[in-house]
């Protein structure tokens, strides 16, 4: 059993205010393999304090000093990089290849994009009359899901150490071990004292005092939109700055034109990465009526390739879903739909066969669904794929907008003109055409319930900012 008892305020390891421990459950074994402490008030008071302490210094100083620090970043994080990665498979179970190619890979790849964003960032401009300023907003909160867990911490605090931001950072206690080497990689790399802190616990007795907390300018939260409401609530108080990324229930318009077997088999395969467990993944598969079946058998057969099993053994797909509240709330969902009347093509409830421990879900196509359908409605964060048919493509636009969520949109089409003409009518704040994958560069975050705000890029590098217009007398 490792421990990791301690939270990270001020530049130093220091015991919590009061102790109380949480076991971290390895969901391919279900059995805990760490222990965290759990925070309380007066550890965010701390925790806070410290921030808010580092951040007159910090925020003054240079770009240059800041790029310093972030090589030094990149340099620690490239020695753990293997470490991160098993971490992260261990706690949360994707599979070992999926943790080096994508989820400790996130993490590298938004610092050194933030660093370059740092390089040829204009603090300044002159606007006729006025200059236009950019500065740090201040002391910042985050919030981080267990599921992409390095990418969504990175992100966050890649873009407030680069705009001058000192802050205090609450992973999941489900998945805490990766954030704890992060802590790790800034001590060594020099990060000044305060202006990265880290508190580990739950929502109601961090999140909540965090994101009400009168010190802190902004909270940066990501996960579901039920906990995402209480964050902006808490903060209501305070006006501070609310940025969420939230849930998604992304529709995959296939069009009349596409490449049937192109576009559902790699359809599939985008549902099924990291179990299901993204909110962006395209979970409605909207095809021709007249191709329904044929798209069924295309999609049940790639399906029953998705081998589930231990993240660290060679041919795995998929591993475990990360929790048991995860695996029930999953298996009630697919219960579901089949009592709601939608076809079950292939998974269905229980475990994978061969597998009788652990959190893990058959991959699952689901046909005949409509939109009216409890699985065709909620986020279900798991490897199961709901197949809706449609008349015309008006029809098929329709459906992908019926839904509280905005966050990402997919269209298939032989033609890419065709399929911007149809991506610029989904309301959802990221469009994927034809298969084509993220860009760190770009923004990230969605419509309505998917959240407000934007991630990544630069774009997200101004969340962080404030905006003051300076006046200058004429000449």
């Amino acid at each position: 059993m490792q421990e990791y008892l301690k939270f990270y305020i001020n530049g130093a390891w220091v015991d919590p205010a009061k102790p109380a421990s949480l076991d971290v459950i390895n969901p391919s074994t279900e059995e805990a393999f760490a222990r965290i402490s759990m925070g309380s008030a007066a550890d965010v008071e701390s925790a806070v304090a410290a921030a808010k302490g580092a951040f007159e210094s910090y925020s003054r100083t240079t770009v240059a000093e800041r790029l310093e620090l972030f090589g030094a970043i990149l340099a620690e994080y490239t020695k753990r990089y293997d470490e991160i990665a098993a971490a992260i498979s261990t706690e949360m179970g994707a599979p070992i290849w999926l943790s080096k190619a994508a989820q400790a890979a996130t993490g590298q790849a938004h610092i050194a994009t933030t660093m370059n964003i740092l390089k040829n960032y204009e603090w300044q401009t002159k606007k006729g009359a006025y200059l236009l300023r950019k500065e740090p907003i201040g002391v910042c909160g985050l919030i981080t899901p267990w599921n992409w867990p390095i990418n969504q911490i990175t992100c966050k605090v890649a873009p407030a150490l680069a705009a001058g931001c000192t802050m205090v950072l609450k992973p999941s206690e489900v998945a805490p071990v990766n954030a704890i080497i992060l802590a790790e990689i800034l001590h060594s790399a020099g990060v000044p004292q305060g202006v990265f802190n880290l508190v580990n616990g739950d929502g109601p007795a961090v999140g909540s005092v965090l994101s009400a907390h009168p010190d802190i300018a902004m909270m940066s939260f990501t996960g579901s939109t039920r906990a995402g409401i209480l964050v902006a609530k808490a903060a209501a108080d305070t006006v501070k700055r609310v940025a969420q990324e939230l849930g998604g229930k992304s529709a995959n318009i296939v069009l009349d034109d596409a490449d049937l077997q192109k576009a559902v088999s790699g359809g599939v395969s985008q549902v099924f990465t990291n179990s299901g467990q993204s909110c962006n993944a395209p979970t409605r598969m909207l095809v021709p009526r007249a191709k329904h079946d044929q798209a069924l058998q295309i999609a049940k057969a790639t399906a029953e390739t998705v081998k589930a099993g231990d993240p660290f053994e060679a041919g795995t797909v998929i591993g475990p879903v990360v929790s048991e509240i995860q695996w029930d709330k999953i298996q009630a969902l697919i219960q579901k739909g089949i009592d709601e009347g939608a076809t079950l093509v292939t998974g269905g409830t229980g475990r994978p066969d061969g597998l009788n421990a652990g959190y893990f879900v058959k991959p699952t196509i689901f046909g005949d669904v409509t939109n009216d359908m409890t699985i065709a409605q909620e986020e279900i964060f798991g490897p199961v794929l709901s197949i809706l048919p449609y008349d015309t493509e008006a029809e098929a636009i329709d459906i992908a907008n019926d839904s509280p969520y905005g966050l990402s949109g997919y269209v298939q089409s032989s033609s890419v003109e065709h399929a911007l003409e149809v991506a610029a009518q989904i309301r959802t704040g990221n469009v994927h055409i034809n298969g084509s994958g993220p860009d760190f560069n770009a923004p990230f975050g969605g419509y309505k319930q998917s959240g407000n705000g934007r991630e990544w890029g630069e774009l997200g590098f101004e969340e962080f900012l404030e905006t003051k217009a300076v006046f200058v007398p004429a000449a």
